[in-house]
């Protein structure tokens, strides 16, 4: 005997053995839609904590205002729903996919494409995609997405929307350092990266770390990385201890806020770590501008 409960979103069959959700198409791609906008709106309450405690620390008088400026332009731009920022970058999409969640009415990458598509048009916000590379004609939706799917345990379904800024990516960099560099080589690198990249990536920045893996593993830890809410440490004291230590040496090269000088070149530095090969020591840093976007839900 089966049981089948439905609503207009979704639909759960149970079975002796089994439990099946179903979700439909529609649902998520106007939830990928509301996600998109509400990301390039409203700043998170863990960045904006920061941005004020940031505030009060700074020792730079222009570096307060350029804080004070971005605390106000937030609270416009979420008051009034306008972009914070006028690159409402690239959509970068977290997938987890529950194991018994069967989705229909339609292919799912396509809803996941066709929510960023709608939500860009919609929310009028700018359209920053070219389809090839080289030949560099926009594609006028912001599609196609970056998508990075986990399939979870469980019967539900969690998105999260990272609009992603050019600048800010254009200064992030990968080295696959000899593994005799060791923790020191790490350090030099992320430090090297965060002084080359100086004011472009529009500080104050959060500075995502990947440690370990292959060269895309890696990436995609320090993409990550940028998802901890802001100033959260990581759960290995030695890692934890790490990330301490280059915030406070970040902070001491002197590129402050909008790279006008200052204390404040970065709010936080989270790492990510994986396994490595015994031949191998890979390191990526993902700079994250001050608009720290990203939203979630979980259906």
């Amino acid at each position: 005997m089966h049981c089948i409960i439905q609503n207009n979103n979704f639909t759960r069959i149970t079975g002796g053995l089994f439990t099946i959700r179903e979700i439909a198409c529609h649902h998520i791609t106007a939830e990928i839609a509301r996600l998109c906008k509400e990301a390039n709106y409203q700043l998170e309450e863990d960045v904006l904590n920061s941005f004020k405690k940031a505030c009060q620390e700074e020792v730079s008088q222009g570096g307060k205002e350029i804080l004070t400026l971005l605390i106000d332009n937030a609270v416009i731009a979420s008051g009034e729903s306008i972009p914070m920022c006028q690159d409402t970058g690239f959509a970068v999409l977290f997938i987890e996919l529950g194991q018994d969640v069967h989705i229909v009415g339609g292919e799912f990458e396509q809803a996941l494409q066709e929510g960023v598509r709608q939500g860009y048009r919609e929310g009028y916000l700018r359209k920053s995609i070219v389809g090839h590379p080289l030949e560099r004609i926009n594609t006028g939706d912001n599609t196609p997405a970056v998508i990075h799917t986990k399939i979870v345990p469980g019967d539900q379904l969690k998105i999260t929307v990272a609009p992603k800024g050019g600048g800010s990516e254009n200064m992030s960099a990968l080295r696959m350092l000899k593994p005799a560099e060791g923790v020191e080589g790490v350090k030099k690198f992320v430090l090297e990266t965060i002084r080359n990249a100086g004011p472009n990536p529009c500080p104050p920045l959060i500075v995502g770390v990947g440690i370990g893996g292959t060269m895309e593993k890696c990436a995609l830890l320090a993409k990550e990385a940028l998802l901890r809410p802001v100033g959260q440490s990581h759960s290995l004291p030695d890692i934890a201890e790490l990330e301490k230590e280059l915030l406070d040496r970040i902070n001491r090269l002197g590129i402050g806020p909008s790279g006008l000088g200052g204390r404040t070149t970065a709010l936080a530095v989270h790492i990510e770590i994986f396994g490595a090969h015994i031949a191998s020591l890979p390191v990526a840093v993902n700079i994250n501008c001050h608009a720290a976007r990203h939203k979630s839900t979980v259906i």
